[in-house]
């Protein structure tokens, strides 16, 4: 009885040993049929196959690689360098973290209402302070952009103040003034997606310039602003013309300069065109809009705004006084998601500043880098794959391989914060800057991954969930390609769907 059994016992063991050399060979197999099929799909095109192309696809389950190109060289990372910076600050702050909005006076109204000195905008690095859906959603919605500064402006008015006798202070002092990071160009600062870092940042410190025809041909077109704040100046010299006209509007702003110049043509019923213009300075814009706040709802404000900045070399101000308003932001969790899914530089510079901040006691930009470094250190990737040097990846100085890419995304799916990390990550065909892609592959909601783009680069990497319910990491940089991104992407997607099939 006793041989029966361990005959039996035996024959289980090698029958379980033939498994694992089947599923071994099975893998290996899927492995050769994956390599050569996206061999011939990066040599299908000509515009690919000039490009420069890193790839790493790694089983999670197994750690087993089933596909490697480059994985070990540098490249330029565009957003995929927000990865880094969202996985910092999920792992060091954590998704509950919040940031507060104050309104501070040197002393309490008296008895008449009245507050000397001035009011204090004390900007604590709250990214939302705009009309933006909290939790995320992937439709659009029209909000007021200026609630949140309404919101302080009425707590302002219940403690009683009347009038203000020394104008309004925007204070970022929290982080230091660094509204640029190295690396981003001067076209980059004229429009939303760079849009200065600031610790009080409005609308992500952004205006939007919408443009409509006049009454009649010849007319100048007629402008809107929102939010509906004067900051900049506006040379208007856009012309209506005749309707089935060209539209083509024009816009520029020097550096340095507070004139918008617009020029062009736009046709007689024509729906209107939207510009998206940065803020060159979000304190005093912000200091700006509570003004206008506090004096619709009847609240004198004697004197005019200013801004406060704090430079690197100089310690953090100590913001005394009594507190008159508090706005306190949503967790960060929900920015962050924000960040990952529509790739919002803004916040992703915000994030890395917040994280120094509260580790380093120092929110700049070099201090969240050191941070960075050391974060990355911790979990094993080594210092020669990577450098950064903003939080966004707008900068072109950004590098990074596509195996430290994956040691990150391999790092975060084993970590107990796996289900908020995937949750940040664009889902194709259903959100996000994916919300258009995949939409009609396998590969359908299975792909949760981060885009990059940059002009002579592409990047997405992230997950895909197998039909066996397996997952994968994979990385996909491209530099130097120099035909129509459309066409880049439509490989990466094509790749993404082999992973998946």
């Amino acid at each position: 009885m006793t041989r029966g059994l361990g005959h039996r016992s035996w024959n289980r063991a090698r029958t379980a040993g033939w498994l694992a050399l089947l599923l071994c060979l099975a893998v290996e197999l899927q492995a050769a049929s994956l390599t050569g099929e996206i061999d011939r799909l990066v040599k299908s095109s000509p515009a690919a196959e000039s490009a420069f192309w890193g790839i790493e696809i790694v089983e999670l389950d197994s750690g087993k690689s089933l596909y490697s190109l480059n994985a070990d060289h540098l490249f330029v990372p565009a957003s995929n360098a927000k990865l880094f910076t969202l996985a910092l600050a999920l792992a060091r702050l954590g998704p509950a973290f919040r940031f507060v909005t104050r309104v501070v006076a040197a002393t309490p109204p008296d008895a008449d209402g009245l507050v000397r000195g001035g009011l204090q905008l004390v900007g604590g690095g709250d990214p939302n302070l705009s009309a933006r859906a909290i939790p995320y959603r992937a439709a659009p919605v029209q909000a007021n952009p200026l609630a949140g500064i309404e919101a302080l402006a009425d707590q302002v008015l219940a403690r009683g103040v009347k009038h203000v006798d020394g104008g309004i202070v925007g204070d970022d002092t929290w982080y230091a003034w660094e509204p640029y990071p190295e690396g981003w160009t001067v076209d980059d600062t004229q429009f939303d997606y760079g849009a200065p870092v600031s610790a009080l940042s409005l609308n992500d410190n952004m205006l939007t310039v919408t443009v409509r025809p006049g009454a009649q041909a010849d007319d100048p077109a007629e402008l809107t602003l929102q939010p509906p704040l004067e900051y900049y100046e506006i040379d208007n010299r856009v012309r209506t013309v005749v309707a089935g006209g060209v539209r083509k509007v024009q816009i520029n702003r020097e550096p340095g300069s507070r004139l918008i110049r617009l020029w062009g043509t736009i046709p007689l019923r024509d729906g209107g065109e939207e510009m998206l213009v940065a803020v060159d300075d979000p304190a005093e814009y912000a200091a700006r809009a509570l003004r206008r706040a506090l004096q619709e709802r009847g609240v004198t404000v004697d004197g005019g705004v200013s801004v406060r900045h704090r430079f690197a070399n100089e310690s953090a101000v100590t913001n005394g006084g009594v507190e008159l308003a508090r706005l306190e932001s949503a967790p960060l969790g929900e920015d962050l998601r924000i960040t990952g899914k529509v790739s919002q530089n803004l916040h992703a510079e915000l994030a890395l500043r917040a994280v120094a901040r509260a580790r380093r006691n120092e929110g700049s930009r070099p201090a969240g880098l050191e941070e960075l470094n050391a974060f990355l250190s911790e979990i094993g990737i080594d210092a020669d794959s990577f450098h950064f040097s903003d939080g966004s990846g707008l900068t072109r100085l950004d590098l990074v391989t596509p195996d430290a890419v994956i040691q990150l995304l391999r790092f975060m799916y084993q970590s107990p914060t796996r289900a908020d990390w995937i949750d940040l990550l664009p889902v194709g065909g259903q959100d996000g800057t994916l919300k258009t892609r995949l939409g009609q592959s396998p590969a359908a909601g299975r792909i949760h991954a981060k885009t990059g783009t940059l002009t002579h680069v592409s990047a997405l990497s992230g997950y895909a969930e197998r039909r066996d319910g397996t997952w994968v990491a994979f990385s996909i940089l491209v530099n130097n390609h120099n035909g129509h991104a459309a066409e880049v992407r439509g490989l990466m997607d094509r790749i993404c769907t082999l992973i998946v099939e």
